[in-house]
């Protein structure tokens, strides 16, 4: 029987005998906190705990970059022939996938992702992404420049050294793929602090790297809170870069450490408030309303590009919100993320759950109109009836805060020149979509807008070739495609006298 074929018993019968590993992975083995200490892993969809993981602090950190030193000044890993490095990230590849019920089960547990999603979405991503940029590792090349006949001039990519990976909740194995991947790929060794909501599918990914033919110290994780574990790895003066996914608060603080240490790279992936543009002209309103639908409560609304302003043509207005009030209230109902006709889950803590309860507050003291939801389920789990306000104005908190979780709020534009006025007036700028029939129109709005990322007729399409990053308080930085890895190197000036 298949995955996919499973049923919701099987699920939870499977997950009740699952085992957790749940030490630090330094140097090609597990080991305690240097100083014992230990954190509790909360199941969000009931409200119990699932284990307690080792609590790394600044002396684990210390450790797991000694490790990743070691092994890039062995050059084990850094100068091991492309081909080699090549085979063992698709071998990982091929793992992951192998490995699918046990990490979709663990994260699923974490953060309450339904295990349909990360068999369908996470984990075929996740290991896409190793292939993809295990494909790339020799297709990187140097260059020779043109100069005077009595020198020449070469120029070479290397890694940075240590890179230090600092991953969010809401994705935990995708977003480690997509930080640790290009980062292996280039030659680097890493320290992986993943989130503390949800460190066991980044463990079981570094045991599996050491499976597929991975040295020991090329990858290494330690779990632990931010401001401890997190905090020590982006001080670190052996650490030479940063790549982050998280708050823009959190984000603006690895710039602070970066200058206090040892002026490291830091790149960030951070909040978004990403509009979608419902012109008058767009080719099809049911298309588009699904679209709106599944881009604000797809993964609970727990995503960083989530469409969670709908910049809606006043033509149209009334018709779109009343199609989407009848198919979004029903679209996504909280159920057992074990389920596997569950496609909403819980919020990933029931702190978070009263964060988003706030913000629903905040929009009805505002003025919004609560159209449908703003309640939570009569359940232990921390669980959120998918929300939809409409009679928005950009002015409102719900209209400019990320909340992060499964509430749209639908503003009213007239035409596309105030839509992209809305759109742009943000401290944000990663995702956004206009939907138009007309070319010229969907061209300036790509021109115009002040995104990452742009979509016309579709919202979160892509692939490994699109770059993902965002403008203004988003962040720096891209993730996914050849720029990504790109970031990983720099670049060594060679110039030769000919004599």
């Amino acid at each position: 029987m298949s995955l996919m074929e499973l049923k919701t018993a099987d699920w939870h019968a499977r997950a009740s005998t699952l085992k957790y590993e749940t030490r630090h992975f330094i140097d090609g083995e597990f080991v305690d906190s240097v100083k014992g200490g230990r954190f509790a892993v909360i199941n969000p969809a009931t409200a119990t705990v699932l284990c307690e993981v080792s609590a790394g602090e600044a002396a684990d950190i210390d450790h797991a970059v000694a490790a990743a030193k070691r092994c890039f000044a062995g050059r084990t890993w850094s100068r091991m022939a492309p081909r080699e490095r090549m085979a063992v990230l698709a071998r990982l590849s091929c793992l992951l996938e192998k490995n699918a019920e046990r990490l979709a089960l663990l994260d699923t547990l974490c953060m309450g992702k339904p295990i349909r999603d990360m068999l369908t979405i996470d984990i075929p991503s996740a290991a896409q992404n190793f292939a993809y940029f295990g494909e790339l590792i020799d297709k990187i090349d140097g260059a020779v420049t043109a100069t005077a006949s009595d020198a020449f001039h070469y120029i070479l990519r290397e890694p940075l050294g240590v890179v230090g990976c600092i991953v969010p909740w809401n994705y935990p194995l995708l977003m480690a793929a997509w930080k640790i991947a290009p980062a292996l790929a280039a030659g680097n060794t890493v320290v992986l602090k993943p989130a503390e909501q949800s460190p066991l599918s980044a463990l079981v990914l570094a045991q599996l790297f050491i499976e597929a033919g991975g040295p020991p110290g090329a990858l290494n994780v330690v779990n632990g809170l931010g401001e401890q574990a997190g905090a020590a790895l982006a001080l670190h003066n052996d650490v030479m870069k940063i790549a982050f996914t998280g708050s823009t608060e959190i984000g603006k603080q690895m710039l602070i450490y970066a200058g206090q240490s040892n002026m490291k790279r830091v790149a960030l992936e951070c909040g978004g408030k990403s509009p979608q543009i419902f012109l008058g002209d767009l080719p099809d309103l049911d298309v588009a309303v699904t679209y709106a639908i599944n881009g604000i409560y797809g993964n609970m609304g727990e995503v960083c590009n989530a469409g969670s302003r709908l910049l809606i043509d006043k033509p149209i207005a009334k018709e779109f919100i009343a199609r989407f009030i009848e198919r979004g209230r029903t679209a996504y109902q909280p159920g057992d993320p074990l389920d596997p006709a569950t496609n909403l889950g819980p919020l990933v803590t029931a702190g978070h759950r009263a964060r988003v309860m706030s913000y629903v507050a905040r929009g009805k003291s505002e003025g919004a109109r609560l159209e449908f939801g703003g309640a939570t389920p009569d359940n232990p789990g921390a669980f959120i009836q998918p929300t939809f306000f409409s009679k928005v104005t950009n002015q409102m908190t719900i209209a400019r805060e990320e909340i992060f979780g499964p509430v749209a709020a639908a503003i009213e534009v007239d035409g596309i020149e105030e839509a992209i006025a809305v759109a742009n007036d943000s401290i944000y700028g990663l995702a956004a979509a206009v939907w138009t029939k007309n070319l010229s129109t969907a061209h300036k709005a790509v021109r115009d807008l002040e995104a990452g990322v742009i979509w016309v007729n579709c919202f979160d399409h892509g692939d490994m070739t699109q770059p993902f990053g965002g403008y203004k308080q988003s962040g720096q930085g891209r993730d996914k495609c050849l720029e990504s890895l790109i970031s990983y190197t720099q670049t060594k000036s060679a110039w030769i006298n000919l004599v």
